[in-house]
């Protein structure tokens, strides 16, 4: 078959589909939580309007799509003990990332207030976007951070620039759609011109289309896939596509598109490494396409509007919900 386009059938088990499933819902659930709760971040009594914050603000809609890369990627270092990176482009999903630092424990090492139980999970959700708290987006607050979002463009040349020189590390880079339409970011795409497989590490890009950015439709998005592969050939990348919107699906589709990529990375440093210079050739590096709904799991509608798979995903979605 075309390794490009990988079917539903995976390489995870039941017990590891449903484990990686558990983490990123609840890696989804938290990033609510830092949003919209003050108080009672378990539901452990009825919602009240004294539990939302009193000023909502954060970003939800990139952030499902930013929890699934999270959560595959931390598959392939545990199972592949795999030198791996992750840089976010889509800063602005802060309580995404946030979330997983705290669910796989860093963030406690790092802040140890912030304790794996009620009182630390209490703390975790009200210090979001909250005065003497910490900032909406992936701030150096956050730890290993080492690219804040926000000014958007930027995240491939971030992503190369700690490839480079660095034998042996793989940096998953996530490119939003709303990001890859700035000037900065549709040139560094040439960036893999410059790496030497033989001294350097790899980037593998994660261009992701969930439709919007913050006030309408992406360009990337509504291209058919037959361009945008072409487009992304074109980069010096061989893309493989993961698309859907059923979970379970897309676990598996995701997990067999990043065995994929790291075993062609793989052979692509053995193939330099062994090979004498005179028969060095520029390699064709691997990048996935991810296509998930903004907001996914979220509500699907808000007072008759659509919210799942538009901009009004964006940000906070319900955001009179303390009032309504």
């Amino acid at each position: 078959r075309d390794s490009r386009l990988m079917t539903a059938v995976g390489p995870l088990s039941a017990e590891q589909l449903r484990l990686i499933d558990a983490f990123w819902r609840a890696a989804n659930y938290l990033t609510v939580g830092q949003i919209y709760l003050r108080a009672n971040p378990l539901l452990r009594e009825p919602l009240k309007s004294e539990h939302i914050k009193t000023r909502l603000l954060g970003h939800w809609g990139t952030c499902p799509g930013l929890n699934l890369i999270y959560a595959h990627c931390n598959r392939i270092i545990r199972e592949q003990r795999t030198k791996m990176l992750l840089v976010c482009g889509p800063g602005h999903g802060g309580p995404g990332i946030v979330a997983n630092a705290y669910l796989e424990g860093t963030y406690t090492e790092r802040y140890p207030q912030i304790t794996l139980d009620y009182d630390g999970l209490s703390l975790l959700c009200k210090q979001f976007s909250w005065p003497r708290g910490i900032p909406s987006h992936v701030s150096p607050d956050c730890p290993g951070s080492l690219h804040e979002g926000g000014e958007l463009g930027y995240c491939l040349l971030h992503a190369y620039g700690a490839a480079l020189d660095n034998r042996d590390l793989i940096v998953c880079c996530v490119v939003g759609d709303g990001e890859a339409e700035t000037g900065p970011c549709a040139t560094s795409w040439h960036s893999n011109k410059f790496v030497n497989p033989v001294r350097d590490g790899a980037v593998l890009p994660v261009l992701h289309l969930n439709g919007a950015k913050i006030g309408g439709a992406t360009l990337l998005s509504r291209l058919p896939r037959a361009e945008l592969e072409s487009l992304m050939i074109g980069y010096g990348h061989e893309p493989v596509f993961v698309e859907g919107d059923d979970p379970m699906t897309v676990h598996q589709l995701m997990a067999s598109a990043l065995d994929h990529c790291v075993t062609r990375i793989n052979a692509i440093w053995s193939a330099a490494r062994t090979r004498p210079a005179s028969e060095a050739v520029r390699p064709r590096w691997p990048m996935i396409v991810l296509r998930t709904p903004k907001g996914w799991t979220g509500p699907k509608e808000v007072d008759g509007a659509i919210v799942e798979g538009t901009f009004r995903a964006h940000q906070v979605p319900a955001g009179n919900c303390k009032k309504d």
